[in-house]
Parts: structure tokens; C-alpha cells; sequence
């Protein structure tokens, strides 16, 4: 028996170091890429007035179950998404990347499987626009007003929030240092696409850090002051923006920055050490 336990975790290793692991990462960075670059492009077709929405990932696909091609794309999405989680969960479970089990190891692998579980739960999300129709979503002050009920859930909400914010800032953080770079293979790109590169990168995550900060904020403000109509979420966000002065401007740097990010997603897919 426990030669076998042995065996089986050998294998598991060898799995999670082998090249089809490197092949679901990329074919999932593909379809983070396009999913975040379809809202990017959802969001400037509202701003030229030619039709478009302010929406997340999820309204993302509930205008895509509604074209002829949608089921198709849908389809893909499922199963990029699913492989963007896998190769999340090898990283996570199978140490991929030689994190190590100390607590700074464990506490990246632990942002894998939290990536991981988010993904795949996406492609869940993806499926079910194919398996048939859906109704309205819950939007986030539903599901927020939920939470509330749960013990020490006003907590449970501001610490959500607090864990957003934190997460845009990063993105922040990352745009301006050059982290977003840390795992591309620089001298792999081509001299001419090298600067466009960086630049989508650059641009895609400051927009990340404005939204996700915007998210996190509000869900701060829900949480302090008891209302589960201050939270919102990126479509929310989106909106928020689009409600100011010179929101046409505003939405529309946003959604540049949102399909920036799509691309540089792509360009991981192609260059990102996996």
C-alpha cells in the first residue's frame, strides 16, 4: 500500500511537471484573454452608442447566449476556463513552480488554488449558458444582503472588501514596478512587439487596480454602514464611472484599460514562463 501511495504521488508530480500542464495554462490564459477583452470591447461599444453594455464576465456571456455564435464561444470559454483552473491547481497541489512548503511557499500556492477555484468555477458559469437559458443574476447587493445574514457576516463582507481593495492595489503596484513582467520571457518576444507588449500589460493593470479598488471600496462602505445597496461589482464599477462627469471619457479609458488586459493575457499565453 504505501508503495503505491509512492507511485501515486510520482505520478502526480511527473503530471504536474510535464508540458500538458504548460499547454492547459496557456490554452487558459487564451481564454481569460478573451473573456476580459469582450467586456473591454462591451463597454467601448456603449460609450460610441452603437449598442454594448456596462457589464462583468457573467453579463459577458449572457450576451453571448444570446448571438447565433454564442453557444460555440460559450463552449470554448468552459473549457479554456477549465484549463486555466488546472494548471492553477497543479501549481497550487503539485507545487509546479517549486514554491516549497514554507509559510511564504504555501501562502503563493494557496493564491493558486484560490485562482484555481475561481476559474473553474467560471467555467461552470460559461457551461451553464450552454446547457440552456438562464434567468437574471443576483446582482451583488442580493448576494451581499445574504451575507449580512450569516453570523458575523457585516465582518464577512468587510473583509471581502478589504481583501479587494487590497488585490487592486496590487494591480497597482505591479503596473508601476514592472511586476506584471515577472513571468514573461522578455527575450523570447519579438523587438517590435516587445514595447506593445509592455504596454498593455502597463495600461491593463492600472485599469484593473481602479475597478477592483472601486469593488473593494464600496463593499467596505456596504459593511461600515450596514446597506447592501453601496456594494457593487465590476459592471457596477463601470457604471460608477460612467455616471460622472465626463463619464463617456471615463468609461472608455476603463474599458481601453479592460481590453488591454485581454491582450496581455494573450501575449502570457505565448511568452509567460509556464
Amino acid at each position: 500500500m504505501a508503495t503505491s501511495v509512492k507511485e501515486l504521488k510520482r505520478s502526480a508530480e511527473r503530471f504536474g511537471e510535464s508540458e500538458s500542464v504548460e499547454r492547459l495554462g496557456r490554452i487558459g490564459l487564451v481564454a481569460k484573454g478573451i473573456s476580459f477583452g469582450l467586456v473591454g470591447v462591451l463597454a467601448l461599444l456603449l460609450v460610441l452608442g452603437v449598442g454594448g453594455r456596462a457589464t462583468d464576465r457573467e453579463g459577458a456571456f449572457r450576451f453571448l447566449a444570446q448571438e447565433w455564435y454564442g453557444t460555440i464561444l460559450l463552449g470554448a470559454l468552459a473549457l479554456g476556463f477549465g484549463a486555466y483552473a488546472a494548471w492553477r491547481f497543479a501549481q497550487a497541489l503539485l507545487d509546479r513552480d517549486d514554491e516549497g512548503s514554507d509559510i511564504e511557499g504555501w501562502a503563493k500556492r494557496a493564491g493558486c488554488l484560490v485562482k484555481g477555484l475561481f476559474y473553474a468555477g467560471l467555467s461552470l458559469l460559461a457551461l451553464s449558458f450552454v446547457v440552456g437559458p438562464r434567468g437574471e443574476s443576483s446582482n451583488e447587493p442580493e448576494q451581499t444582503a445574504r451575507v449580512f445574514e450569516l453570523p458575523f457576516g457585516r465582518w464577512l463582507v468587510g473583509a471581502a472588501g478589504v481583501g479587494v481593495l487590497a488585490y487592486g492595489l496590487y494591480n497597482g503596484y505591479r503596473s508601476i514596478s514592472g511586476k506584471y513582467l515577472k513571468h514573461v520571457e522578455e527575450h523570447e518576444i519579438e523587438s517590435e512587439v516587445r514595447p506593445i507588449v509592455k504596454a498593455v500589460g502597463f495600461v491593463g493593470h492600472l485599469a484593473r487596480m481602479v475597478l477592483f479598488s472601486m469593488v473593494g471600496a464600496f463593499l467596505v462602505r456596504a459593511a461600515y454602514q450596514y446597506d447592501p445597496s453601496e456594494a457593487i461589482g465590476l459592471d457596477g464599477a463601470l457604471a460608477k464611472l460612467a455616471q460622472q462627469p465626463g463619464g463617456p471619457i471615463w468609461l472608455g479609458t476603463a474599458a481601453t484599460g479592460l481590453f488591454a488586459y485581454g491582450l496581455f493575457s494573450l501575449a502570457q499565453a505565448r511568452y509567460r514562463d509556464i
